[in-house]
């Protein structure tokens, strides 16, 4: 099967004809200028994706329009670009039996660089450090019948680390940070600041659904996942006997996460250990659309497609290496 990444190499400047299967990411309606509208679909595989436009009338704007996020099409077509963005003209779409799914799914649903089960073996590290008994029981217990799901969720939808093992995979990089980062802030509460870490996200698991694609369900809609990880968090704790003080502080850390309100946040980062999480979790956010640019980018573009959460293209060319100080050069005369 030819893949995403593979139709991205093909050259430019040749129309290459292809047949290939893929998992419809996404579907949206929008209207152009002349107010007519047009579908536009988001298509790819474990190894990148694609938008295509169909436009009103067109069959493939039919087949498209009866189809949900996680349905599997056979497609025909050849390469193209629009405005220097790889964007291929489909000619055929078949609809792949759901009866069929399983086969494709390792070819199409992205997935964490590492592994699941040894990222969750050191996540657990983590956790068994934690000193403080009581935090510690609280994020075992509040993990304790969701570990399965914790293992497998993304970490969004779309913005980061959106993939099957986004979710753990996005609370490690943030414990390693927590890690490194804790010997310089000795104004935080490093068991506090971890097992907020471990929790912040931990309503993902409720919010999301779907092996194929990701959707929310119905608590994820009407509650949010802000919401869903306060209240998996609030029963862990209370079941561990966490003392008043340090329950509202982890509480805290996961309703003020996300920094600010237009951004979902319930509540603004108000101590020290919520400041912290919330700006490591910015960070790893951040640097998980960097990565994700880095490997889904062509051979050879010097920069990638425009990232939304960032703004901005990446430029995904490495630097000179002459122009690469190592870290003793910094601090010469």
């Amino acid at each position: 099967m030819t893949t995403v990444a593979e139709l991205k190499r093909a050259p430019k400047e040749q129309k290459v004809n292809f047949e290939t299967t893929l998992i419809v990411r996404n579907t949206t309606i929008k209207r152009a200028k002349n107010n007519s509208e047009f579908l536009m679909v988001e298509l790819g595989d474990r190894t990148g994706l694609f938008h295509v436009v169909c436009f009103e009338n067109s069959v493939l704007h039919q087949t498209f329009s009866d189809l949900n996020a996680g349905a599997i099409v056979r497609v025909t077509g050849h390469t193209g670009y629009y405005q220097n963005r790889f964007s291929p003209n489909l000619t055929t779409v078949v609809v792949v039996p759901e009866s069929q799914h399983e086969q494709f799914a390792d070819a199409l649903v992205p997935s964490a660089t590492e592994g699941v089960d040894e990222m969750w073996q050191e996540l657990a590290g983590f956790i068994e450090n934690i000193r403080h008994e009581a935090l510690r029981k609280t994020v075992e217990l509040a993990l304790e019948d969701i570990t399965e799901a914790f293992k497998v969720a993304p970490g969004a939808i779309s913005m980061h680390h959106a993939y099957r093992g986004g979710l753990l995979e996005h609370t490690l990089h943030m414990a390693r940070a927590t890690r490194a980062l804790l010997p310089s802030y000795p104004e935080v509460h490093g068991d506090l600041a971890m097992a907020g870490v471990i929790l912040h996200d931990v309503g993902k698991c409720l919010e999301y659904t779907g092996p194929m694609a990701t959707r929310r369900t119905r608590e994820g809609i009407m509650q949010g996942h802000v919401v869903l990880g306060y209240r998996q968090a609030r029963r862990g704790a209370l079941q561990a006997k966490l003392e008043a003080d340090l329950r509202d502080r982890l509480e805290h850390i996961i309703l003020s996460h996300q920094g600010e309100l237009e951004w979902g946040a319930a509540a603004k980062a108000a101590t020290p250990e919520a400041v912290f999480v919330s700006m490591v979790d910015n960070l790893d956010a951040k640097m998980g659309m960097i990565q994700h640019a880095l490997r889904n980018t062509a051979e050879g573009e010097e920069f990638s497609d425009l990232v939304p959460g960032l703004g901005a293209p990446v430029l995904v060319a490495p630097p000179i290496e002459s122009l690469v100080l190592q870290p003793d050069d910094l601090f010469k005369d």
